[in-house]
């Protein structure tokens, strides 16, 4: 079968055609800052979705989009029956380093090289908005198994908080075309449509520790659309950000500090026509 394939495959021999600029830069340029600073997940996260969706050690996984494999730690809490999918070099090298036992594929999420009704839930963490549209929800629905899962988990940060908002307030100006989450642009997908069903979902609040350095001003150098700025002008902003910081906490780039999330989980449930 197919979904047991032991080595990489490299499905498309132009992985750059469809992805966005400020992914394909961006993530190509930072992969390893990425591996390194982006926040986990809630630990929480695993038990609720074995829970709420019924999973098993016999349950076949897949992870699109999955960067440099942050969810994966979550799903082999569940099972080792795992596929992560991920078209960039640079992020995919960075999780086979990280997960040399996880089975890899390179691939787009409007092709995805695996047999039909094979899997029985296909998770997007920090992905969906780059490929919200019909043809990821086909494809999806073609290899999920009948009343399977599609399952997006975003980190958003909490702009609640006076200083993360003005964080948010001094980047967004450079977001221009780039897809993002909170632009709810991602929920156009689901419109007029007849293969998913929304069945779940849930917040959770959640908190990235580290030092001033490592889990804000790197963090937000991660971001796809200032990773792919030169690096003069991400020198600028870092040093910006660790200003902000200092200006409301009193905390310097070595200091400890917790930067506040929430964890959005939204569960679609495949929809089965006889």
């Amino acid at each position: 079968m197919l979904f047991y394939r032991c080595t990489r495959d490299k499905v498309s021999q132009n992985m750059t055609q469809s992805l966005h600029s400020s992914a394909q830069k961006g993530f190509s340029s930072a992969a390893k800052l990425y591996q390194q600073v982006r926040p986990s997940y809630p630990q929480s996260i695993a038990l609720w979705l074995q829970d709420r969706l019924q999973l098993s050690s016999e349950t076949k996984l897949l992870d699109l989009g999955s960067g440099t494999g942050k969810f994966l730690p979550y799903l082999q809490q569940i099972t080792q029956h795992i596929i992560a999918v991920e078209p960039i070099d640079e992020m995919l090298a960075q999780l086979e380093q990280a997960y040399p036992n996880v089975q890899t594929l390179q691939a787009f999420s409007h092709n995805i090289p695996v047999q039909a009704e094979t899997v029985n839930v296909v998770t997007c963490a920090q992905s969906f908005h780059w490929f919200a549209n019909i043809e990821t929800l086909t494809e999806i629905h073609r290899i999920l198994k009948p009343n399977g899962y599609l399952v997006l988990i975003w980190n958003q940060r909490d702009i609640g908080v006076n200083w993360v908002k003005v964080l948010a307030d001094l980047i967004s100006p450079f977001e221009g075309d780039t897809p993002r989450y909170h632009s709810n642009l991602w929920q156009k997908a689901f419109q007029q449509q007849s293969l998913f069903k929304l069945y779940q979902e849930t917040t959770i609040p959640h908190l990235h520790h580290g030092t001033v350095e490592q889990v804000v001003s790197k963090r937000l150098l991660s971001t796809s659309f200032i990773a792919a700025m030169p690096k003069p002008k991400q020198l600028e902003l870092k040093a910006q950000f660790e200003k902000i910081i200092y200006e409301h906490t009193g905390k310097s780039a070595q200091d400890p500090i917790d930067f506040p999330y929430t964890t959005h989980v939204y569960v679609f449930e495949k929809i089965t026509t006889e």
